[in-house]
């Protein structure tokens, strides 16, 4: 008596084939691990910080989905998989925390005046945009972790963590709107004058940052109840992965990211 069982290629059935894809975006990552590291070292700030440890995760992650596409035998292994999903999902907060960190850094280097409204208070209250992000991370790791999201309770968490980044994306978003008014109406005395790219131009690149986190979250929120969809490489690469890289590397733009000294204690 013979037994046929066809081991099943997980990696192939979440739509894992571009090993070419993957490779790219693993090498395009290292330089910029380069420059945040070096930046933590001459710069050291929160932010670069944060950038290292997302370029980490994305280097180690797109180097797994490479060997998952390009290996039969490790896409058999569906703790890899897992392992790969989660790390997708817990880098997007070192990216998304980024962009709130320095709009609040550049609010506070600006001096503009404390917001009036209970709403704006609670988003610009740090601690509490942080244990936001982590509620989201937690859960989309454990829907990630429990049958890779295949049972209705960790779907309905997976869906649950989208929404939850997808709402303080625009909130950070609209925070960014906020400040680009500040600019503009000329009540910016710190951003007049300034020389560097990053310093000039600050808060054009936070919204062009915004606007591709935003891209990215949408794409997430629009395909979360299509699980085939949303793993199709055709869309996953130009709506989820290349926006997160032009963010990392507009966030590498030289003087964006205050120098620690220069920040005045938050309220």
């Amino acid at each position: 008596m013979s037994a046929n069982t066809e081991k099943i290629n997980y990696a192939k059935a979440l739509g894992f084939h571009s090993v070419a894809a993957a490779v790219i975006f693993t090498v395009l990552y290292v330089p910029l691990l380069g420059w945040f590291v070096r930046q933590s070292f001459f710069r050291p700030t929160y932010v670069h910080f944060v950038l290292v440890f997302f370029c980490t995760i994305r280097i180690a992650a797109f180097a797994i989905r490479a060997v998952l596409a390009g290996s039969s035998t490790a896409g058999e292994t569906l703790g890899l998989v897992i392992a790969d999903e989660i790390l997708f999902g817990v880098g997007y907060f070192g990216l998304l925390y980024s962009a709130y960190t320095l709009v609040l850094d550049l609010e506070l280097l600006c001096g503009g005046p404390p917001p009036r409204s209970p709403i704006l208070v609670l988003v610009k209250n740090r601690r509490i945009f942080r244990l936001a992000m982590l509620a989201a991370v937690v859960l989309g790791v454990y829907s990630a972790s429990n049958n890779n999201g295949q049972g209705s309770t960790s779907s309905a968490l997976h869906k649950v963590s989208i929404i939850i980044f997808l709402v303080l994306t625009i909130l950070q978003a609209f925070q960014t709107v906020m400040l680009a008014r500040t600019e503009y109406a000329g009540d910016s005395q710190y951003l007049q004058g300034q020389k560097s790219l990053g310093r000039k131009h600050g808060v054009m690149i936070l919204l062009a940052i915004s606007a591709l986190l935003l891209i990215r979250e949408a794409f997430s929120a629009a395909t979360m109840s299509n699980s085939t969809k949303q793993d199709n490489e055709h869309l996953w690469y130009p709506l989820l992965a290349v926006p997160e890289i032009l963010a990392a590397v507009l966030y590498a733009t030289p003087g964006l990211v205050p120098k620690r000294d220069e920040l005045p204690s938050p309220q």
